[in-house]
Formats: C-alpha cells, structure tokens, sequence
C-alpha cells in the first residue's frame, strides 16, 4: 500500500513538474521579430517603385549604368544594418536581431582576390523581444556573452563581380570566410546578393551553422524540440 502511494506521489510530482515547466517554457515562446531586407522583395529592382525621382535627383537614375569608379573603393557598415540569427522549435522559428554591426569592404571589380571584407557584432545588444529569453541565451548555458562579446566574420574570398552594374540590380556575391562565435572559428559561405542603390551598397545574405559548430548544446526539451541549423543572415547597408 504504501509502496502504491509512494508511485502516485512520484507522478503527481512529475506531471505538476512537466507543467510547470511547460508554463514557464510558453512564457519564453514566441517570435517578436520580422526580418527586413535591406533589398526590395518585389522583383528587387527599383524602378517600378515611385522613387525614381529622388535616384535621378543625386544623377542616378534607376536602372543607369554604374561605373567601376563608383563601386571600387572602401564601403563601411552603416549603423542602419542588421545581423539575425534563426532557430526553428517545433512551434516555430523564433529569430533574434542584432543592430550593432561594424565592418567593411574593399570593392575592386578588376581583381575579387584583392577584396576584402569583415565584421563585427556586439552580443551583448542580440534581441528577440523576449528579455529572459534573451538573459538566458546570454548567460554562461549558451552564448557566455559576458566572456565573449564580440561575434566576427572575416571574408576569405569572394566570387568574381560583374564588370558592369545596373542601379537596383541586384548581383549575387558569394563570400566564403571564418565566422567566430564564442570565441570557436567556423568557415562558412554567405549566399548574397548586393545591389547598388542611391549611393549606397546594399548586401543580404545567409548562412547555415549548427549549434554544435560553436560549442553549445541543442536546447530541445521534453516538451520542445529544436532543429540543430541555426540561420544566419546579414541585411547590410555600407556607405563609401
């Protein structure tokens, strides 16, 4: 009898635990944000977009030509760019931005193997909407951020660039390099596409690592899985 009691404590204690764990898990549920291009997703060209007026005021008009003189050269990250990071539960993908992005690249249509290209991403400003969500993924379980603050990408090399460019054309630009998370190197390929608009370069682009590649564990629980792939995708505006 009292072994029979015993066994009905045990699960009740479990299903209250599974409960109130469930309870607290739903309270750190819920995508809070939109990733937002830098590039426009209709046809991603400019010139049917009613802002041909203010591209022929600066002397460029949509769809111009672009010259090598006006792309080569050093182009630095604007504080308007946005690195997102993606997981994916069994509820849904829940993205996290980061708006404090630094870098640059040296453009040189003559030779891609003289460009060059790095960022950098302050953690610490990493947000999904969700501020203990974002405390717990900061803390010593995942990311250490107060040990590693800084996430970096250095470009090795990159896909040779047409000779001619288009105003809001987009131009597919791929970028191998190191990607440093956690102070743990991994060499990864961005898919990009960069476009030439109003004077500035527009790049977005995206990766796949896992969450094994940097040292951290899968955070699936009994009652949510997570996939391994975490997305990551760069919307960057650069100014010369």
């Amino acid at each position: 009898m009292k072994k029979k009691s015993l066994l009905i404590l045990v699960g009740v204690v479990i299903v209250a635990g599974s409960i109130t764990g469930y309870t607290l898990l739903n309270k750190s549920l819920g995508n809070k944000i939109a990733i937002e291009s830098v590039i426009p997703a209709t046809g991603q060209n400019n010139s049917n977009s009613g802002s041909g007026t203010a591209e022929a005021a600066q002397g460029q008009a949509p769809g111009a030509a672009v010259t090598a003189e006006q792309l080569n050269g050093e182009w630095k990250i604007a504080d308007t760019s946005k690195v997102y990071w993606s997981v994916t539960t069994s509820q849904e993908t829940v993205n996290f931005v980061d708006k404090k992005v630094q870098g640059s690249w040296n453009v040189n249509l003559d030779d891609n193997t003289a460009m060059t290209g790095q960022g950098t991403v302050d953690m610490n400003a990493l947000d999904s909407g969700n501020a203990q969500r974002d405390e717990h993924v900061k803390s010593g379980d995942f990311l250490s951020v107060a040990e590693h603050p800084e996430s970096t990408f250095t470009v090795k090399s990159f896909s040779k660039l047409p000779a001619e460019w288009s105003e809001g054309k987009p131009v597919p630009v791929e970028m191998k390099g190191t990607l440093t998370v956690k102070g743990i190197e991994k060499d990864v390929t961005f898919q990009t596409q960069a476009v030439y608009s109003k004077g500035q370069l527009l790049l977005s682009g995206t990766t796949t690592v896992t969450f094994g590649d940097f040292g951290l564990s899968n955070p699936h629980t009994i009652v949510l899985s997570t996939e391994n792939n975490l997305d990551v995708r760069l919307e960057l505006v650069l100014n010369k």
